[in-house]
Parts: C-alpha cells; structure tokens; sequence
C-alpha cells in the first residue's frame, strides 16, 4: 500500500527530521508509529500521505511513485486526520462536511447521500448531522473529521494523534470506532496504551528507525524505550513487577483484559 526507501527529511534552516527511512505498509495492516514529542512521526505522516515530499529517498502509494506532479492523484490514496480537528471540519454543518469530499470527487447526489450517512453511522455520529461543526466538543469534532474520511473510502488511513487532548470517555469512544473500521492504519502516537489496542506492529521513530517488530518484542527491548522517552501503560508496569516478584515465566499482557487473564491463572 504505501512505501518509504530511504527516505529523509528536513526543514527549512537545515534541520533534520527525518534520517534514512524504511517502511512499508501492507494492505489491512495496522501500524502504531510512537516516539516523543519532536521524533518526526507527523512529518513522516505528511510524506506518506504526499502533502510534503522527501529530500532523498521515494515514497511510492499504491504503486506508484510519489512526486509533486501526481501528488493530487496519490492523495485520493488515502485519508489524513490532522491531530487538531479545526484544521479539519470547515463547513455549515456537520452533514455538508462529511459530504464535501465525495462531492468533490464528483459522485452523483444519491451516492453522496449514502457516503454520508454511512460515515456518520459509523462513527457514532449520526445524531449530529445538522448541527454546527464549530459548536461541538473537540471529541465530536473528531468523530466528524473520521466520518469525513470514511466518506471517501480510502484504502488508507493516516491518523496523527487521535487520541490527543481527549477526555477519558472521548478517548475511549474514538478508539472503538477504529476498532471497527477495517482500512488499513498508521497512527502516529505516544501513548502506548492506544497503539496496543489498535495496532499490531510498532515502528518506534525518533528521527530514525530504532525499532520495527511487535508489541511483545518491543517490551522485550527496554533500552528502546528509554531511549524513545516512552512509558508503558501502569497495568504493564504493574505486572512487570509482579512477574519479578514471582520469579513467574508469562508474556507481559498488551491489554488489561490480559492481565486479568494471567491474575486469574495464578490464583
């Protein structure tokens, strides 16, 4: 579906965000890409979704070569959520919004129709689909950005920080919306909570590549996470030093459902 070579990056006054990439993404695979604030996870979101091009390296969508001339084409490719939904959901109303991309793709009014509540359906949404964008809560918002790229149905989707700035209830309805959805996914994140239960391969960036493998393997590699500034969740730690105390032999769990699990096997 989408793939980086070597690609790197930088910012006008020489500054370097990014340093020989490699990445590729498969159809249906679901990809967290975590790092710290500044480790260049939503530049490498931008170039994989062609709003910004590589200084060195490819970048090829679909099979196709990204370059400036064909980015528009490349862009169709996929589905971007900006971390701030404001830069997003621009119209009258929440249904005019989500039908803005399908109209522009110039599918007739009934097909639009059908996107739309589709869309809306799917996020949860549908109740607000003749309110004002602007007058939402920032988890509604969201919801309204996801159900604007749904309406497309790209075969990708881009998502930078979904999570970010969300209430507890908020965050926890957005997750289970891309739970349900079946496109393929990069979500650029630091919290490892939500890219456990909504990936299956973590790519840890900071500038560069410093891992790319599973979950389990990564919490196998604590000198990457000290070194990515990251924290696993506090039911990871917890059982982490459970297994210590026990001198016990048990993967640790990615899910609280799995701790659970390993606590009632022990008993």
């Amino acid at each position: 579906m989408i793939s980086l070579r070597g690609v790197s990056f930088e910012y006008p006054g020489r500054i370097r965000a990014l340093e020989n990439v490699d990445l590729q993404l498969k159809e249906g695979e679901r990809v967290a890409l975590v790092g710290p604030n500044g480790a260049g996870k939503s530049t490498l979101l931008h170039l994989m979704a062609a709003l910004d091009f590589a200084k060195e390296g490819e970048v090829w969508i679909a099979g196709k070569k990204v370059e400036r001339r064909g980015a528009a084409e490349a862009r169709k490719q996929v589905g971007f959520l900006f971390q701030d939904p404001d830069d997003q959901v621009f119209m009258p109303s929440v249904y005019e919004d989500v039908a803005f991309g399908p109209l522009n793709m110039g599918l007739p009014e009934e097909e639009v129709r059908a996107r739309v509540d589709r869309a809306l359906e799917a996020v949860g949404a549908a109740h607000l689909a003749k309110r004002v964008p602007q007058n939402l809560s920032l988890g509604e918002k969201k919801r309204v950005a996801m159900a604007g790229l749904l309406s497309m149905s790209p075969p990708v989707l881009l998502l930078d920080e979904p999570t970010a700035n969300l209430d507890p209830q908020g965050r926890r309805a957005l997750v289970n919306v891309l739970m349900g959805l079946k496109q393929s996914m990069v979500i650029a994140t630091h919290d490892l909570t939500v890219a456990f239960e909504l990936a299956d391969r973590a790519i840890v960036l900071k500038g560069r590549v410093l891992f790319d493998g599973t979950f389990r393997e990564l919490m196998r590699r604590p000198e990457v996470l000290k070194e990515a500034n990251l924290e696993l969740p506090s039911f990871s730690r917890l059982m982490m030093m459970y297994k210590q105390h026990l001198n016990a032999d048990f993967e640790p769990p990615l899910t609280v459902e799995e701790a659970l699990e390993i606590l009632k096997a022990r008993r």
